[in-house]
């Protein structure tokens, strides 16, 4: 990867590490749906005048229920579903279920990509991973299970939003795509926030969290994750779902006093195991194998095994068209 690359990599990676940290501080003081709705504001304001300045946001033209779509299944449901979720569990365990998306991705492309034993052994070690978590850190039963199991649930939302920005945003240049999503996601949540604002005292911390979460954790986030993905292609952007988990559990751990147990690192790596095991390309035949497998091959090239995706540049001036195969990217912007 470039220099460049390397440094979107780096921000996104821990950016969307911290999330789980701001979030478990502004709750404090602050509802959940305000929350939510302050850090989608904030990034709307942000994004949407630079879309405008760079004169990305005739893209969106046309593509209005698109962005409201992925608002609702990207953005409200699982930022909403994490807020509330981390109301019951550690902001360490949830930024750890939250890694298992890429594992939820592979099954939803189940039907485009067969089961091969990499992959069945990468499903059953991810949610093996979700289970070791939920079974020692829940304690088997009480409040934090409906926690854990919102937190899941965001994941399959995160999930799907991967396949619908690879199927049908990869056109929309990032910036755009981000500042309208954001910008829809604000108004959706006004008149519920309006029925949840905040009543004094509410400590500086609490505010700070917030606008961090809005401004760097959501909005310069998203902006560098969709730029890494036109410039390394899904696959590799998808590698930051393996760091930024790290992240929080050790801003968890270290600034929260959260307790480190066994079962963090065991859950950890069970499950980001998992997620490459099931991501992972199958190795490329050896020429002889190809040459015998050829007529087969011939035969059934009428089967999609490929999608054709055209990048769309944070800049129009530049286009990049390439093909990436079907393994899924992880979408997360908890």
């Amino acid at each position: 990867m470039s220099r460049r690359a390397w440094l979107l990599f780096a921000a996104a990676s821990l950016l969307w590490g911290f999330p789980y940290f701001l979030i478990k501080v502004a709750i404090v003081d602050l509802s959940p749906v305000f929350v939510f709705f302050g850090r989608a504001a904030i990034a709307a304001a942000v994004l949407v005048p630079v879309a405008a300045l760079r004169g990305l946001l005739p893209a969106l033209r046309g593509r209005l229920r698109f962005v409201v779509a992925l608002s609702l299944v990207h953005i409200v449901g699982p930022f909403l579903l994490i807020t509330y979720g981390e109301l019951y569990v550690t902001s360490s365990l949830a930024g750890l279920i939250i890694a298992v998306e890429p594992v939820v991705v592979g099954l939803m492309l189940a039907r485009a990509e067969p089961f091969t034993p990499t992959r069945v052994v990468g499903l059953v070690l991810g949610f093996g991973g979700v289970a070791v978590l939920t079974g020692v850190e829940l304690g088997g039963g009480g409040p934090a299970v409906i926690g854990a199991a919102l937190v899941l649930l965001a994941t399959v939302g995160y999930a799907y939003a991967t396949i619908m920005i690879q199927r049908r945003g990869s056109d929309i240049p990032p910036t755009a795509l981000v500042a309208g999503s954001m910008l829809s996601s604000t108004v959706l949540l006004a008149p519920f926030a309006a029925f949840a604002l905040p009543t004094p005292p509410v400590r500086s911390t609490s505010w700070a969290s917030l606008a961090a979460l809005g401004l760097f954790c959501t909005a310069i986030a998203m902006i560098a994750f969709y730029a890494l993905i036109a410039d390394v292609g899904p696959n590799k952007a998808g590698l930051v779902t393996y760091v930024n988990p790290l992240v929080a559990v050790l801003l968890g751990v270290a600034l929260l006093d959260e307790p480190l147990r066994w079962s963090l690192p065991v859950g950890a790596v069970l499950i980001l195991a998992g997620c490459w095991l099931s991501t992972r390309r199958p190795r490329p035949a050896r020429p002889a194998e190809s040459a015998e497998a050829a007529p087969v091959a011939s035969a059934a090239s009428a089967q999609p095994v490929a999608w054709s995706r055209s990048v769309a540049p944070t800049e129009p001036a530049r286009s990049v068209t390439s093909v990436e195969s079907a393994q899924p990217v992880a979408v997360e912007s908890s």
